[in-house]
Formats: structure tokens, sequence, C-alpha cells
């Protein structure tokens, strides 16, 4: 007999129209011809390339689709509660459950629940959903968003008397290293029409899963009514949570009905308490630190916005060992498994909900500040959802101990993007290199910039009818003006973008203020701007990994500032990050031609390629970064001198080389007199293909992936680093290639093609199993180069 809550993922075996089928709600619906795709799915990708599409959102498509999934609920469930949850759709879905219409969420970033309790058929029969995703206006972002059910979707059956969604949260009211007190607020729901006697039981279980503590409450739960009550629990020597120890406790919270749990949720807990204070910065349990902060979108190249957890994992790795401490989720709300990942793995998180209020924003469609623009958006829902769109941001997300502020939108007080101001006469905001002159002045028939004061005020009251233990935030794009109007003044924290200027200046003007950089850029100066400022607690540098959108121009189809590439590789870019940030000893190498037309530009942003072949004689900039005291250069064991990194007014050290063929090394050493080394090699010419899985083994349950890195090396194994041979990748056995990508911002090969060129002498595959075990063999190709194969092993785990 069933007991208790049942969720199950239900991303298997949806049938997918690319299209309008007017007819697709109706459950009778002939659908077996249509496709067959497992989720989350961005039908986007799988599309070609074309400059007819948006650059805004990386010359991809959006469109029309429908999606079904049919599924039987078992009669032993009948009188239970069913609802379905939808992590994210983009954009404009609409629900249907056996061809009954079931509501509709413009919003592509929300997750939303519907209780279909009423139109499900228990027993034999099967249920259908189908869902239509309109996304027709393309252009109506500033990035790439994806199409289509790109986040998971679950199905959740409970007993008519249970938990409500998001019902339970978790704060911590007294922390110290000696006790912490654990609020537990629970809301709770009878759905019959008799009273019930019942007990409410929450116990505090450590990362090895023992209770530490446990209460139990009794209640009389009325027939058709809700509940709401707290209990409190002690944990003494609590472990506290941080980026450098992200200890997570969890919450058992259970209803007891006649000596049997009928509804049960597990909640992860961090416990940490931390502040802001106008002067000193921020505190994390009590000590200060500095935010080391990335922004974040939430695509990953060839796999659009449908980005399964490991690709995730694999990421923030690479960022944690960069340094990084923070990331802010720009500029919409991420998957709930990314927080989880953030919780678990030590992120400090800005959560963010919006990019666009009710005034218009600009949206680049043929290159980048290219007039006129289109104007689709958020703004035309914005009125009417916005109150429903954060509270669900908020609700969703309060029990991560990883989540430290929430920002209500990015930038919409951009200067006459639309909101204007008597205050200037003409103003280019920090990304308007080539806007028109008329479109920089003062127009009063504009919106008025004082609006935004009373928008923000009426979103911050939302965020906080939903939690009060956090500061609430925005980043702020004319600050000067936002100052003034008395939208700054609405906020608890306030967020600058490149503006690391007025730091000094408006810590004067407002002492009491707490400010910090909500999006920088990443050069030495804005770093030192927080480093060397005690009142400055962050910087989110724009951005930690390259994103789909806000493109150049055709070819170029992709944001290039980011630590990462598309396919996770890292930049030369990430290793001076890293000297700054990291406290691990580390050293790189990386050249620049000194006659190359855009070496400025390289060197200024940290450039160069880690490779030693070049013409002989060749002038060359030999470039390394550490966070070492001291380091010295070698040509083939020849010294070039040693350099003390305290001497460099650039944070890092360069010598000036004649390109000779062998070897170059540097030896950097650090205060404990330990060593470190780098070394670069002339290699022969390309020979043949490597391939490396991070995992041999994987789950055959149809969703889990692994990474592929293929390489061009030369006949002893050294990379080649210019290598851009074309590499076919095929499969055998139970799984399938999700995507490959190569990281290249203007290589618009369709992504759905199995051939992509090498870049840089890499390329990335992304790897499926299905649902069947056993062995799934991958063998990459290219004309002139030996093959590589591996085999992954697909077991039944669950």
């Amino acid at each position: 007999m069933y007991k208790g809550r049942i969720s199950k993922n239900m991303n298997l075996d949806w049938k997918f129209l690319r299209g309008d089928e007017p007819g697709a709600w109706y459950k009778g619906l002939d659908d077996s011809n249509w496709r067959n795709v497992t989720l989350p799915h961005d039908w986007s990708v799988e599309e070609p390339f074309s400059e007819e599409h948006s650059s805004g959102t990386g010359y991809l498509p959006g469109g029309m689709g429908w999606y079904r999934k049919s599924f039987a609920v078992p009669s032993e469930f009948k009188g239970k509660r069913v609802c379905v949850t939808f992590e994210g759709v983009y954009n404009n879905s609409q629900v249907w459950c056996n061809s009954y219409y079931v509501g509709k969420r413009p919003y592509g970033y929300s997750t939303f629940t519907y209780d279909i309790t009423d139109f499900i058929s228990f027993g034999e029969e099967n249920n259908v959903i189908s869902v239509k995703v309109d996304h027709k206006d393309i252009a109506d972002s500033r990035w790439f968003t994806g199409s289509g059910i790109y986040r998971d979707v679950s199905i959740t059956i409970t007993d008519p008397i249970h938990i409500d969604q998001y019902g339970v949260f978790i704060t911590t009211p007294t922390v110290s290293t000696a006790q912490a007190t654990l609020s537990v607020n629970i809301r709770l729901s009878n759905e019959t029409m008799n009273d019930k006697d019942i007990h409410i039981k929450n116990s505090i279980l450590d990362e090895d899963g023992t209770v530490i503590n446990s209460k139990v409450d009794s209640r009389l739960l009325p027939g058709e009514s809700q509940m709401e009550l707290d209990q409190t629990l002690l944990v003494e020597n609590p472990k506290l949570w941080s980026p450098d120890t992200p200890y997570l406790y969890s919450v058992l919270t259970e209803i007891i009905k006649d000596g049997e749990v009928i509804d049960h949720i597990q909640t992860s807990a961090g416990i940490r308490w931390f502040e802001f204070d106008a002067n000193k910065g921020f505190f994390l349990n009590g000590v200060n630190m500095k935010m080391k902060g990335v922004c974040v979108h939430h695509d990953a190249g060839c796999l659009g916005a449908a980005v399964p957890e490991k690709v995730w994992v694999r990421r923030l790795h690479a960022l944690k060992e960069m340094g990084c401490n923070a990331i802010r989720m720009s500029h919409n709300p991420p998957a709930s498994n990314l927080l989880d990942l953030c919780d678990s793995m030590g992120f400090l998180v800005i959560d963010e909900a919006f990019d666009e209020w009710e005034g218009v924003k600009n949206k680049w469609s043929t290159g980048h500040n290219v007039y006129p623009p289109k104007h689709f958006g958020y703004y035309e829902d914005f009125p009417q959802w916005s109150e429903i769109d954060i509270k669900e941001m908020v609700l969703r997300d309060r029990n991560h101990p990883s989540i430290i502020l929430w920002s209500i939108g990015n930038e919409v007080d951009y200067p006459n993007d639309p909101y204007c101001h008597p205050y200037f006469e003409t103003m280019t905001g920090n990304n308007d290199a080539n806007k028109p002159a008329a479109e920089r002045q003062y127009d009063p028939n504009k919106p008025n910039a004082e609006r935004l004061a009373s928008i923000a005020k009426r979103l911050v009251k939302y965020v906080k009818e939903c939690d009060t233990t956090r500061p609430v935030t925005s980043a702020l794009a004319f600050p000067e003006l936002s100052n003034l109007t008395g939208y700054s003044d609405t906020l608890d924290v306030v967020g600058y973008n490149y503006k690391e200027h007025l730091y000094e200046d408006d810590h004067n003007k407002y002492p009491n203020r707490v400010t910090y950089g909500s999006e920088n850029s990443a050069s030495l100066e804005a770093w030192l701007a927080v480093r060397d400022n005690d009142s400055i607690s962050a910087q989110f540098i724009w951005t930690g990994i390259d994103y789909l959108g806000e493109a150049k121009g055709w070819p170029v189809r992709v944001a290039q500032s980011g630590f990462l590439d598309l396919a996770g590789y890292r930049k030369a870019s990430y290793y001076y990050r890293q000297s700054l940030w990291s406290q691990e000893p580390m050293v790189f190498l990386a050249t620049l031609k000194k006659d190359d037309p855009d070496y400025e530009t390289k060197r200024r942003w940290n450039g160069g390629t880690p490779r030693w072949n070049w013409a002989a004689g060749e002038q060359l900039m030999v470039i390394c970064y550490t966070n070492c005291e001291e380091a010295e250069l070698f040509i083939n064991g020849r010294s070039l001198g040693t350099q003390q990194l305290k001497e460099s007014p650039q944070s890092y050290l360069t010598w000036e080389v004649d390109y000779e063929a062998g070897r170059l090394e540097v030896v950097a050493a650090g205060s404990d007199s330990r060593h470190f080394s780098c070394e670069l090699h002339t290699v022969s010419q390309p020979e043949k293909l490597t391939m490396r899985a991070d995992f041999s083994d994987l789950n055959a349950d149809g969703q889990d992936i692994a990474h592929i890195e293929i390489e061009i090396t030369d006949h002893s194994g050294k990379p080649v680093v210019l290598a851009d041979h074309p590499i076919q990748l095929s499969i055998q056995g139970p799984g399938e290639i999700l995507g490959l990508e190569n990281g290249d911002a203007q290589d618009v090969e369709p992504y759905s093609s199995r051939t992509r060129k090498a870049f840089h002498g890499k390329l990335l595959a992304y790897i499926r199993t299905t649902t069947t075990p056993g062995q799934i063999i991958v063998k990459a190709e290219s004309p002139g180069l030996e093959p590589a194969h591996l085999t992954i092993t697909a077991n039944n785990f669950r």
C-alpha cells in the first residue's frame, strides 16, 4: 500500500514535434510519428546557424514546438494528490493534461507546478501531458535563451494531508562555533473534509545520515485547511558552511498519522552566518573575506540551455581551481541542480530574477549595438507576472546556504534603454560604442527613470514576504542617476556595474550604504579596486564562461569574455586570474608574436597561446602567470634571467625572446622555497588523435553523461595547439552523441553535425547513455591522422 511521498523524474520518453499542431492538446492525437526526445531538450541547437536569426541570441532559431508524454498512475494512488513540476520551459508555455487545459507560464526561467489530480486517470489507462512552447520572437533577449523544455520535469504524488510545495523553510537565527539554532517553518495542508490528529517530526542529520537531534509536535489539522508551525532544534558544535568547508546537514520533515509516515521532505541545510558592513565589507562566520566572483549564463555551447548536471560539475571544478568563490546567476533564476552544486562545492551565490522590467530593452539582431534594435522581451508580461515569478524564485531557492543575495534586476537603469531623466542631456553607457548620437540624448517622451524606484520597492517587498534572512540587491548600470532617483535607497546592498571609479567618492557620499561590484571587467585595475578597498566586498567578472549570443556580427556567434571557452577549456586569461585569486602556488606560460596586429589587445586582456612553434628568430613575448615570488625562464636549458613578481606593475612576468626550437621552461619559487615549473615544447607534425573520458562507468538510466576530450598530438604525444583538423565522431552500443563543441566563436558548422574541426588542437564530445546496459564504443577519426577510440561501460546502478 502506498505511504509517504513519491517524487519521480519524468525526463524520459517524450514525443516532440517541431512546429505547430493545433490538435496536439488532444489526448487522443496520434503522435506515433513524432520524434522521441529525452529532457532536458533544446531544439534551437539542433538547427543550423543562420545570419537571418538574431545575433543577440547566437544566430540560432526559436519558433514553436510541442511535447507530449504518456504515463500511467497505478490505481493504488487513487485519492492521492498528483502534481507535475517544470523547472524551466522557454518560453510562453501552455500545458494540458488528458485534454484539460491546466495553465500557462510566459517567463522562460521560472519553475512552475500544476496540480493535475482532477485530470488523472488512475489504473491501466495512460495519461497524456501536452506542452506547447511558443518562442516565436527569437530576438527577445541579449543572450542565448534556448527553446523548449530545457530543464527537468518531475511528478510528485502525496497524501491529501501533505507538506505544501516549498513548505519547509530552514533558517539559522543564532549561530556560533559552540551552538546553532535551526528554526524550521512548516506549511501543511489537509485536503480531506475531516479533522486529523497528526504529528510533525523534524530530524537533523549530519552528512553521514546520522540523526543528531529531532523534535515532534502534535496538532489537530482541521479538514479543508492549511496550517503553519515552527520548530526549533539545536546543533552542538556545528560544522559551519563556507566556500572552503561546504558542510551540509539536512532536515528530514515528516507528517505522521496513526503511527505511519504519510508525507516527508528532506531538505539540505548549511549552518552559517554572514553580514555586510558599509566600511569593512563582507563577513562569513565572523571572518572578513572578499568575494572573487564571476557572472555565468545558463548555456553550454552545443548543448544549448539543456545542460546536464555533470557539465556544471566540470565547469565549477575549473572555476574553483581558479580561486573563484562566488557566482552571480546572470540574469535569471538558474537550474536548481546548479544551486545544489554551489551548496556542496562551496560557492557564494547571487540569485537574480530579471534582466528586464516593464521597460523594454534594446535587443541586437544584426550585430552588437547595431541599430535599429528589436523590442521583444519579458516586459510584455512583467506587470502581470513579476510578483508570481520573483516569489517562485525565492520560495524555491531560499533553503540554499550558498545564496547570500537576492537580485531583483540587472541594468534596468541603463541610460536611454529606455529610461531617461533631465539629469543628463546626453549619456553614454558602458557598452554604447556604436550607439547613434540621437539614442544617447535625453528624451522627455521616454519613460522617466524615477519610475524605477517604485517598481524596485514593490519587488523588494515581494522578496521579503518570502525571506527576510538575506539582503536584496540589484545591479546598477547608472548609479550616478539611481542614487538621485531613490532606486538605490530601495536596496539593502547596492551593486555597481563597471563603476569602480565611483567607489571612493560614493562611499563618502553614502557612508552607511553597502556597495560592491556586481559586474566588472577582468582588468587588474578592477580587481585592485576591490582588493585594496575595505568597504568593497566583491567583484563579479563578466564572465566566467563564454556563452552563446551577444555576438559582434556574423559569423561570430559567441560572447568571448569568459575564462573558460564554450567547451570548458581554460584560456590564458584563466591562469592570470588564478595567479591573482588562488592561494595554491601556480605557474603558466603563454607566448605572443610581437608583430601580431592584435598584440596590444591580447596582452591587455591576457591572451597568448601555450605554444612553442614559431619561425626561427621570430620576436616573441613570453608571458608567465604565477603567484610565486619569482620565476626564471630557460630556453633549452639556458637561463634568460630571473624576475620578481613584486616588481611587475601588471602582476605577471614577461621576457622578450627570439624563437629557437626546443624547450621553453619557467621555474617559479614560492616563499617556502618550493619550486614549480611549466614547459612548452616545439612539436612536430600532427599525427594522431587521443581521447580521454572523465567517466568510464556510467549509469544506464538514459540521462548519465561523460565528457570526452579529444586532442591532436604529434608522434610523441605532445599536443599540437595549432591543429584544426576536422574530426568525425561515431558511436556503437547503448549510447548517443549529445554534441560536439570546440569553443571556436566563428565556427558555424551545425551542432547537429557529427564532424567538427578541432580548435587549438582540441574537441569536446558529450556522450549520453540509453536505458540499456552494455559497452559504448566511441571512435574519433580525421583524414591523415591515426584514429582513436575508447570504451565506456553503462551499468544498472539504480
